[in-house]
């Protein structure tokens, strides 16, 4: 018999402590950027405010880790490169509520274990530094000031095996680059540098006046425009939340924070998608479903968003101790980070942009000018009274809107409805006969055009687009795709203020489940009964749809069913509802929205402007197309070549 035979006997026997170091180094270091993530564990933890990172062949040859920290006493640099070994923890009470960035023991010793490594430090209270040779064990006198450097030279020399699966230098110093940046994204008070075979790469000076721990949100902006450049932070929105629950010392339980992307800024890849969880970088399913979830009703097609999340909560309910790169991380309650993230970010979406710079203005600044006809007093009269959309019974009669969107900016209060349309212009709106004064056109040019942010209503372009002037220069809105935008919020309003209605069905819908199905069906019957469903199971494999949410009656029950019970599994189930009913109540706003070629008064056009201004998300329509562009009069003279 061969060795390989499975038939073969094989004595049990202890491994030799050198192969068991590499083995565990497999799980650490995968490749350069695993030890310069590592290493700038350390660094971080020590209280370093500057780290140099030097690198030779992307980081094969050569990982040259500088930081000013606290640094390691002579008598410690042997017991740093042991398995095991490590200042963080102590005990499992330290393991349950870790608070700092590495704590496993095993980075520096599997690093030694794969590579030729150098330790080189020196504490305030010594009078030189001691240099510790990973190899040899020998220790002797070197010169540097107060901090550590590690060196770690060829890579992978002791596991051949492992150095073939490397990809280029350029690509592996891509990776280092990118392990870097993530640290730098969370720690705006340390300064980093990146040099690659005696160059300097990047650089990102620390912030002025940042401290550790500290987040201030000016900080923070300013070392994203370092690293991810400026046009990230002015294409993306400050993001604030902190839940009503508290911890033992006052501090919210939940709190998240940090810019998020606007849709418009999405990209095809996602690239630009950060999220930490107590300082820490971490790839989870539940932060980036929540994130992708805010996003739902503002994405066109697949596109991704960008953002930079930071959430903070209690170390003691988080696990971070479930895999060696120290990458993900376990929530005691993913449902509650689940909704904090995703309701942090939509509700920094939700503002309108064109409505940010009028809300920051004082009252009497913003305060619009009676028209004459006595149309309106104010923008919120304008918006909320006057120009109010009639509502829509969208349980009845769901397929004859049309007549519902007639009068889709009816006459203000006190003049009555509208008569007969009295323009020649068919499909032209009805025109209000009551009010005297109303015959005579608006005197629209002694508005405040600088008070609105989208400005006056200046025409309307092939039956599709309207014109309008602001402050800024020209802008031009999407009228039907604005107005679809402002009926769906409308439409999403009144659903929400009722409970989610419950239709039995006459026949159940039965499938074949799976155990999992089975047990979050059986474990969340409440919480299906809030969401409108009602799953019980037929047999001991097989599961019956017996109501579902009357608004979605004529769906597919079983697949609704199964989407549910999957992100019941593993986020929150309500998204799936409120996503199916959203389509509904988007096709319906689609389908009730203002057309093409409907041609619009000066007084129609601008209130459609205001209504977008006081519109949750009405910069994108329903389906992520964006609603309105702006021309500045800089980018206008550009075109005629004005001042050249």
């Amino acid at each position: 018999m061969t060795p390989q035979d499975p038939a073969a006997r094989r004595p049990i026997r202890d491994l030799p402590d050198e192969l068991i170091s590499q083995i565990a180094a497999g799980e650490v270091v995968e490749r350069p950027a695993s030890v310069v993530r590592e290493l700038l564990d350390n660094a971080l933890d020590a209280g370093a405010t500057q780290v140099t990172v030097r690198l030779s062949a992307g980081g094969v040859r050569l990982i040259l880790v500088e930081d000013d920290g606290l640094g390691i006493p002579r008598e410690e640099l042997p017991v740093a490169l042991r398995r095991h070994a490590t200042s963080k923890i102590a005990s499992l009470q330290d393991l349950e509520a870790v608070g700092t960035m590495g704590f496993r023991g095993e980075a520096l010793a599997a690093i030694n274990s794969i590579a030729d490594m150098s330790l080189l430090s020196r504490t305030l209270d010594t009078e030189h530094a001691w240099q510790l040779d990973g190899r040899t064990g020998e220790i002797k006198p070197a010169s540097r000031a107060r901090g550590t450097s590690v060196e770690v030279r060829e890579l992978f020399y002791a596991t051949p095996a492992r150095r073939k699966f490397l990809k280029t230098d350029a690509t592996e110093l891509a990776h280092c680059i990118d392990a870097v940046r993530r640290h730098a994204l969370v720690r705006p008070d340390v300064g980093f540098a990146i040099w690659h075979e005696g160059k300097l790469v990047e650089q990102w000076r620390a912030c002025s006046g940042a401290l550790a721990g500290e987040h201030s949100l000016p900080h923070h902006d300013q070392r994203l425009a370092d690293v991810l450049g400026a046009e990230f932070v002015e294409q993306s929105i400050a993001v604030h939340y902190e839940s009503s629950a508290r911890r033992a010392d006052g501090r919210p339980a939940v709190r998240v924070w940090g810019r998020a992307g606007i849709p418009d800024a999405a990209r095809t890849r996602a690239d630009q998608q950060f999220a930490y969880v107590n300082g820490r970088y971490v790839r989870d399913k539940v932060l980036s479903h929540a994130a992708r979830s805010a996003y739902e009703d503002v994405l066109h097609g697949q596109r991704q968003p960008v953002y930079a999340l930071y959430v903070e909560i209690d170390p003691a309910r988080i696990d971070v101790n479930v895999h060696p790169t120290k990458i993900e991380v376990r929530f005691r309650d993913s449902r509650e980070v689940h909704q904090a993230v995703r309701h942090a970010t939509e509700d920094a979406l939700a503002a309108p942009r064109a409505g940010a710079a009028l809300a920051d203005k004082p009252a009497a600044e913003s305060a619009v000018q009676p028209v004459v006809g006595g149309m309106f007093e104010s923008n919120k009269a304008f918006a909320q009274q006057g120009w109010a959309q009639p509502a829509i019974n969208f349980r009845a009669n769901q397929g004859s809107h049309a007549s519902d969107f007639e009068a889709l900016w009816p006459a203000p209060p006190g003049t009555g409805r509208p008569s007969a349309p009295s323009s020649p212009m068919p499909g032209a709106p009805p025109a209000p006969t009551e009010n005297p004064q109303a015959s005579a056109p608006p005197e629209t040019s002694s508005l405040p055009q600088g008070d609105w942010p989208l400005g006056r209503a200046l025409a309307q372009l092939q039956g599709v687009y309207i014109l309008a002037e602001n402050a800024q220069g020209l802008i031009i809105v999407d009228m039907h795709a604005a107005h679809e935008r402002i009926v769906y919020e409308r439409l999403k309003s009144q659903f929400d203020a009722s409970r989610i209605a419950s239709q039995p069905l006459l026949i159940p819908a039965t499938f074949a489940a799976t155990a999992q199905e089975v047990a979050t069906a059986e474990a969340s019957t409440d919480t299906l009964a809030l969401l409108g469903l009602e799953i019980t199971p037929f047999s001991p494999k097989t599961l019956a749809v017996r109501a579902v949410p009357t608004s979605l009656a004529a769906g597919d029950a079983v697949e609704l069913a199964r989407s549910v019970l999957a992100e019941l599994a593993q986020h929150d189930a309500s998204t799936v509802i409120q996503r199916a009913q959203n389509e509904l109540l988007g096709t319906m706003a689609c389908h009730g929205a203002v057309r093409a070629n409907r041609r619009l008064t000066v007084d129609e056009m601008n209130a459609l402007l205001r209504q977008m201004e006081a519109t949750e998300r009405s910069d994108q329509c329903n389906h992520g197309r964006p609603t309105w562009r702006q021309l500045s009069l800089k980018e206008l003279d550009s075109l005629f070549l004005r001042g050249r």
